[in-house]
């Protein structure tokens, strides 16, 4: 039978080809980033995972523009990336709220500088005010809107810098291991926080984390990354349904990927868990825990 080709498959929103990214010269020369091809679906969820020096986050900042590439092709709806641009939003793991601005102020303070533009018009400064209002609705703000950084926790800091990044609507949303600073309980809350928005904008995240739980119940997709230099080992497809659920995290299927993830990134890494090695040297008297 001949291919069907009415309807050609649609383009990856991210593209990256034969990727590189060095630093320093010579004898201080690290390559970071080591041909890097990976394509990122439209309205996916991706996370990125793997061992301390990987290049998660060199990848993401490539991705963001914030760091230029040493070497190869970089797409963001098949333009090149060369730097920021306001279809990609980014959200770091330290807040960066302005302190001297309320929640209301920090979450439209990227469209109160556009509006000041001589090509703005009223409408596009009431369109602005209504986005706001709909954010602090969206990540469960409104009653702190008039509050200012220093009076609130860290996921509620965080849940401003996730509302100002989705504030001028972008496309991609970069996520640099955005609750690593926050407790279990609060975690849980931004995880199934940051899926509901994920649902309701419709917005590609790409999404930086060191926890094999957080990325397999984030994504739909894992990139599993490995170390010296930071190449993509493996990538994983996340077989659990569209609207999770805490308990998913106990089914079968999520262990046994979990498993799986844990050991490449100890294979990748050279990290070692050998209990049994342990005990040998105990009994040997490499290790005396009794000085």
């Amino acid at each position: 039978m001949a291919p069907d080709l009415s309807s050609p498959a649609k383009a990856p929103k991210l593209q990256a080809r034969g990727v590189w990214k060095t630093f320093g010269h010579g004898t201080a020369r690290t390559v970071a980033l080591q041909d890097v091809d990976l394509d990122i679906a439209d309205n996916a969820f991706v996370t990125l995972v793997g061992a301390s020096g990987c290049g998660k986050s060199t990848l993401l900042r490539t991705l963001a523009g914030l760091e230029h590439r040493s070497a190869g092709d970089l797409r963001c709806d098949g333009q090149p990336i060369d730097g920021p641009g306001r279809e990609r939003a980014m959200v770091f793991q330290h807040y960066s709220l302005y302190p001297w601005l309320n929640v209301l102020d920090n979450i439209r303070f990227s469209r109160q500088l556009a509006t000041h533009t001589r090509d703005r018009t009223d409408a596009d400064v009431e369109a602005a005010s209504g986005r706001a209002d709909a954010l602090l609705r969206l990540m469960g703000l409104a009653h702190v809107a008039r509050a200012y950084p220093s009076q609130l926790s860290g996921g509620m800091q965080q849940r401003v810098a996730i509302a100002r990044a989705l504030m001028s609507r972008p496309q991609v949303l970069l996520m640099d291991e955005p609750f690593g600073a926050l407790d279990a309980q609060t975690r849980e809350v931004m995880h199934d926080l940051i899926l509901h928005v994920h649902r309701l904008e419709r917005t590609t995240i790409v999404f930086v984390t060191h926890d094999v739980e957080e990325a397999l119940y984030l994504g739909h997709q894992v990139v599993l990354m490995a170390p010296r230099p930071g190449r993509i080992d493996s990538i994983h497809p996340v077989p659990l349904p569209a609207l999770r659920t805490q308990d998913m995290k106990l089914a079968p299927a999520f262990t046994a990927l979990k498993r799986t993830l844990l050991e490449r990134i100890r294979a990748t890494s050279g990290m070692q868990t050998d209990t049994e090695l342990l005990a040998r040297l105990s009994r040997a008297g490499s290790i005396d825990l009794a000085r």
